[in-house]
């Protein structure tokens, strides 16, 4: 399938993970995909495998929660490329804590980073985005659509970028602009070694986040991504899709 011939994609966190495996999966169906990461050699490794491959990349490291920073990138993208198809923002981070033993600096910290992030590149990039009719793609958590134990902050964060992403969904989906959330669950990522259970917690709590016993590889969200992401689900907006194993289920 080549659905992103001649469509022009950033996608940012993808040095590893989701974020490389997605930047991978939409560049080997056709589209020029601009890598953004913190990790400056991951990101541009994962632009030589998509160049290896025969489609267009580029490669930029910034941090994500300084909004100016955001815009001089976004005004980069244009002054390359013209326009702008499509938005996907993966970048995050995560990890675990007891409520009590959380800080402010830790609690904005995440926000900063998995909702402030998305929050300023959808800002940035809209005016470009709704020129084209083109779409966002936010990835969030099935922490984004329940509460989880000992994971407040994480929480708090993707519960806001789903808000965020159903709001500009709501705003702009009559303009002809979609936007929708993607909510994994236990994936096998670097992320995932993050969420190192706190000593001494009530482990039945979090033991139903495993509904599987298994985790889903990083290839099968970026799948899901791209079928949102493409002209075939011209009609999912606003849209919080789950790719769990079935933990929100019940």
């Amino acid at each position: 399938m080549k659905r992103f011939q001649e469509k022009n994609i950033v996608v940012t966190g993808a040095a590893s993970g989701i974020g490389r495996s997605t930047a991978l999966r939409l560049g080997e169906e056709g589209g020029k995909i601009w890598c953004v990461d913190i990790n400056e050699a991951g990101a541009r490794q994962t632009a030589d495998e998509i160049r290896a491959f025969g489609s267009e990349a580029e490669a930029s490291s910034f941090d994500v929660t300084d909004y100016n920073t955001c815009k001089l990138f976004i005004d980069s993208v244009i002054e390359k490329w013209d326009v702008l198809d499509v938005l996907c923002n993966i970048a995050g981070i995560g990890g675990m804590k007891r409520f009590e033993e959380e800080t402010p600096e830790r609690f904005q910290s995440m926000l900063a980073v998995n909702l402030h992030g998305p929050f300023n590149l959808c800002h940035v990039a809209i005016e470009h985005l709704l020129k084209r009719k083109g779409n966002i793609v936010n990835l969030a958590s099935v922490a984004g659509v329940i509460g989880q134990a000992y994971t407040a902050s994480y929480v708090a964060s993707k519960h806001g970028l789903v808000g965020l992403t159903k709001s500009i969904a709501m705003e702009y989906g009559r303009q002809g602009l979609r936007a929708n959330a993607v909510c994994p669950g236990a994936i096998n990522t670097p992320l995932i070694s993050n969420f190192d259970f706190p000593e001494g917690i009530d482990t039945s709590l979090v033991d139903r986040y495993n509904f599987l016993p298994w985790f889903a590889e990083p290839e099968e969200v970026a799948a899901m991504i791209a079928y949102v992401a493409s002209d075939e689900a011209k009609y999912v907006n606003g849209s919080v899709m789950t790719i769990d194993g079935g933990i929100t289920s019940g």
